[in-house]
C-alpha cells in the first residue's frame, strides 16, 4: 500500500511522496479458531486438564478416603466378607450408573430409571405367573416391554424437543402408576409374587440371584453382571465411534449434527442402553427373592444421577466416565454399609447425598469453567 509522506520546510509543506509499505498480512481461513484453541489450552491449569483427560479421578480419591474413615469407625468392613457386602450394594446401583452415565454424558437425564427397575421385575413375574409361562418367558417379554419405554422416552426427546427431564418425570409416573395400579388388579395387594413355583426358575436364579462362594465368602453374581457391563460399557466409550459421537452429541449436538452425527439415533440408543440396565437390575432383584413389591426403584433414580455426577459427568453433558460412574457407586456402598456398620442412624445416608452431590457438582463445574479458560 502507498503511503503519503510529506517533508516541510520552513513551516510550508513543500511536496508529498508516496512511500511503500509491505501489506498486512491476511490471516488465513481457520487461522483465529486455531489461535483461539491454543490460547484457551494454554489458559487452562494442569490440574483442569489432568481432571479432564481423568474424569473418573476425584471419584477415586474419594472412594480411598471414604473407605479409609470407615476402617477405623466399622472393623466389620476390614473383613473379605464386609468387603463383599460393599461390592454387593454397590452393584446394583452400579449396574444403573453404566447406563446412567452413558446417557449423561451424551447430555440427557432419565428420571424413569429408578422405577424402571422395579417395572422390569414386575412385568417378568405377571407374565410369568398370570399367563402360565417359563420364567425365562416372562423374563424375555420383561426385556423387549423395558425396552420399548426406553425407545419411547428417545422418541419423545427427539421428537417434541422436549427436555428429557419433562419428557422422562411423565415416564416416571406413569410407571409409578401402572406399577401399583396393576399389581393390585392382578393380585389384590403391592407385591408380586409365586413365580418361584414357575418353571425355569432354578436356572433364572443362577443367572440373576446366585452367590459364588469363594473361600469363606459369597460373592453375588450381581457383582459379575456389574463388571460385565462397566468393561462393555467403557471400551464402547472410548474404543469405538459411538463413543466419540456421545462425547459430540452432549458436547454440542447442533456442531456434532453438522459433522454427520446421527444425532437422535445416539439419544435414543443411549435410552435404549438405561433400559437394558433396568433390566437386568430388575432380574437380578426378582431372582433373589422370587418376589417384587410394587414400589420397588422409586426414588433410586437420583442415587443413579449422584452417582454419574461423582465419577465426573457434567450436568450439561460431553464429559465424564463409565468408570467414574462406577467409583461413584462403590462410594455408595462403602456409605450403605459402613454407617450401620459403625452403628449410626441411617438418616446420615441422607445427609451424605446431598453433600456429594453439591461437592461433585461444584467440582465439575469448576473443572468445565477452567477447561474453557474461565469462560462462563
Amino acid at each position: 500500500m502507498e503511503k503519503q509522506k510529506t517533508r516541510r520546510t520552513g513551516g510550508i509543506i513543500s511536496e508529498t511522496t508516496p512511500e511503500l509499505t509491505a501489506p498486512a498480512p491476511v490471516p488465513a481461513p481457520g487461522d483465529d479458531a486455531e489461535t483461539d484453541v491454543t490460547v484457551t489450552a494454554l489458559r487452562q491449569p494442569a490440574w483442569a486438564r489432568l481432571m479432564l483427560s481423568r474424569p473418573g479421578l476425584p471419584a477415586a480419591v474419594g472412594t480411598v478416603i471414604v473407605y479409609t474413615f470407615f476402617l477405623l469407625v466399622a472393623p466389620s468392613l476390614r473383613t473379605a466378607g464386609g468387603l463383599a457386602n460393599v461390592a454387593d450394594v454397590a452393584s446394583l446401583l452400579g449396574i444403573m450408573a453404566v447406563g446412567v452415565s452413558l446417557l449423561m454424558i451424551g447430555g440427557e437425564f432419565d428420571l424413569s430409571s429408578g422405577v424402571a427397575t422395579g417395572f422390569s421385575a414386575l412385568v417378568a413375574v405377571h407374565a410369568a405367573y398370570q399367563l402360565g409361562l417359563n420364567v425365562w418367558a416372562g423374563g424375555v417379554i420383561s426385556l423387549l416391554v423395558t425396552l420399548a419405554v426406553g425407545l419411547l422416552n428417545g422418541v419423545l426427546l427427539v421428537r417434541t424437543k422436549l427436555p428429557s427431564f419433562i419428557v422422562t418425570l411423565g415416564t416416571m409416573f406413569a410407571l409409578q402408576g401402572l406399577d401399583l395400579a396393576v399389581t393390585k388388579l392382578l393380585t389384590g395387594q403391592v407385591i408380586a409374587e409365586g413365580v418361584a413355583r414357575m418353571d425355569g426358575w432354578r436356572s433364572i436364579r443362577a443367572v440373576f440371584g446366585s452367590t459364588i462362594q469363594i473361600g469363606s465368602f459369597g460373592l453375588k453374581v450381581s457383582v459379575i453382571w456389574w463388571i460385565v457391563l462397566l468393561v462393555a460399557g467403557s471400551l464402547m466409550l472410548t474404543r469405538t465411534r459411538l463413543g466419540n459421537w456421545i462425547f459430540a452429541v452432549g458436547g454440542d449436538p447442533d456442531a456434532a449434527r453438522a459433522s454427520g452425527v446421527p444425532v437422535a439415533r445416539v439419544k435414543i440408543f443411549l435410552f435404549l442402553t438405561v433400559s437394558f440396565c433396568a433390566w437386568v437390575t430388575g432380574m437380578i432383584v426378582m431372582a433373589r427373592t422370587g418376589s417384587v413389591q410394587a414400589n420397588l426403584g422409586v426414588g433410586l433414580e437420583f442415587e443413579y444421577i449422584i452417582a454419574a455426577v461423582i465419577g465426573g459427568c457434567l450436568m450439561t453433558g460431553g464429559a465424564g466416565s463409565v468408570v467414574g460412574g462406577a467409583l461413584g457407586a462403590l462410594i455408595f456402598g462403602l456409605v450403605k454399609q459402613g454407617i450401620p456398620a459403625a452403628q449410626w442412624d441411617y438418616d446420615w445416608y441422607k445427609l451424605f447425598l446431598g453433600v456429594m452431590l453439591l461437592a461433585a457438582t461444584i467440582v465439575n463445574e469448576k473443572v468445565r469453567r477452567s477447561a474453557q479458560g474461565g469462560r462462563k
